[in-house]
């Protein structure tokens, strides 16, 4: 859409720094303290930068470009420096860790940088999503950051994410990709409707499959806020860059077909749910239904930002209230 506004350099700061100190809280709360959680937490809120702060145009256009091409080498080898500073601070170092952390931190820049400069949608595209993807679908990359436990499935998103901003924002720029916190006319009217389309859908088909059932919680309507943030910025975000700002986008030029890609897209999201509780088909089902609603708010706006809402509110309520 036209007329989209993305947040500035100091607006994405304020963000970082606002999850920061959340973050910190949050495990100060749960007894965390000492030098390894302040690695840890070093690791983490560095990471979290790098999510952040590139989805500012501004950031993107003065900071990052300039560097592109004398310090691609550095770049690319900045998640896996990171990996390895949290390895050797939290006192979890071992060759195996630190193998499997190099490999998916490092792998998808160097197949994205065999492609380079050929066309979006060759061989090596799809070869990094699976790089990046299968660590976090088979649980493998949990195994690389054992502590601390509650921040493990955190830190290895963070990584993949990481690794997936430098393959494609810094070394393929593929286009199209929506990677911008902002807003822009039309994308609540978007947001509203998709979401309200897919619950009008997925409650009545949920409830009768048995795959659902109403549980409203009061220690979860408590805890919402929290629970709706780190759904918004760990698993939506994510999911929307590797499904909708990657998949949906490289299989719609791979086709040449836009609703090709973006039915293609939603299937392969849906059968991604498949190992929760293997073979689970209704979850499949329900989830590339959900895929459908998601690549539609992500077609219209043209921005992560918009898709990524519909599915923080999509998931939330299904916590919440289900």
């Amino acid at each position: 859409m036209s007329g989209t506004r993305t947040i500035s350099i100091a607006g994405a700061l304020g963000l970082w720094a606002a999850l920061g100190l959340t973050i910190t809280l949050l495990g100060l709360r749960l007894g965390y303290g000492g030098e390894r959680y302040a690695v840890a937490l070093l690791v983490l809120l560095l990471l979290l930068a790098g999510q952040i702060l590139h989805g500012s145009q501004s950031f993107r256009a003065w900071v990052v470009a300039p560097l592109r091409h004398a310090s691609l080498p550095l770049l690319s080898l900045l998640p896996g420096v990171l990996y390895l500073v949290y390895l050797l601070g939290t006192r979890e170092f071992s060759w195996v860790r630190l193998g499997g952390g190099i490999a998916w931190a490092g792998l998808p820049a160097l197949v994205a940088y065999s492609a380079r400069g050929r066309r979006a949608g060759v061989w090596q595209d799809y070869a990094v999503l699976v790089v990046l993807w299968m660590p976090i679908e088979f649980g493998w990359g949990r195994l690389l950051f054992p502590y601390p436990s509650e921040a493990t499935h955190t830190l290895e998103i963070l990584l993949a994410l990481n690794a997936g901003i430098v393959a494609f924002l810094g070394i393929r720029r593929l286009e199209g990709i929506g990677y911008t916190i902002g807003w822009g006319k039309g994308f609540g009217a978007v947001v509203a409707l998709s979401f309200a389309a897919f619950a009008a859908i997925a409650i009545p088909l949920g409830l009768w499959m048995h795959f659902i059932r109403w549980a409203p919680s009061l220690g979860r309507l408590r805890s919402l806020p929290l629970s709706a943030l780190g759904i918004l910025v760990f698993t939506a975000w994510p999911e929307e860059f590797l499904f909708r700002g990657l998949l949906q986008n490289l299989l719609s030029k791979s086709l040449g077909n836009e609703l090709a890609g973006w039915i293609l897209a939603s299937a392969l999201f849906g059968l991604s749910h498949i190992v929760h509780g293997f073979p689970n088909w209704g979850y499949v089902l329900l989830a590339s239904i959900a895929g459908l609603f998601y690549g539609m708010a992500w077609r219209k706006t043209k921005s992560m930002t918009a898709s990524s809402l519909v599915h923080a509110l999509v998931d939330t309520v299904w916590h919440t209230l289900f």
